[in-house]
């Protein structure tokens, strides 16, 4: 089994990549604050989860990475709100991209809660 076949980690991922698009249209006077600040987060989502997925033999190294995971989940819920505070994105995008991180929020705190389902030894 890989990382790559976690729900988490796929729907991270493809949050990740919408986000990635999505940037793109944002000023260029941005690509060093919002723009890299929100790629990079999104991105840190999916790194931690294959990182989790690599120390499940060791139940405190596992849950760490996760809340590692879910933390960079929650910023970048954070520049959600600065991009639609500056009107980078419509409220439409703002509404779907929150609810897919929140989305993943969740599976992440199921994995945290139940660390067994996924191969750790307790």
């Amino acid at each position: 089994m890989s990382f790559k076949t976690l729900i988490a980690y796929q729907k991270s991922f493809n949050l990740a990549m919408e986000i990635f698009t999505i940037s793109k249209t944002f000023p260029n006077d941005e690509k060093f604050a919002l723009t890299s600040q929100i790629v990079r987060s999104s991105r840190g989502v999916c790194s931690s989860i294959a990182e989790a997925y690599r120390k499940r033999d060791y139940v405190k190294h596992f849950k760490s990475k996760l809340t590692d995971a879910d933390s960079e989940n929650s910023e970048t819920q954070l520049w959600f709100d600065f991009a639609l505070a500056c009107d980078y994105i419509s409220s439409d995008d703002y509404s779907r991209l929150q609810h897919k991180s929140e989305e993943v929020g969740k599976l992440l705190n199921f994995m945290i809660n139940n660390p067994e389902k996924f191969g750790t030894k307790i």
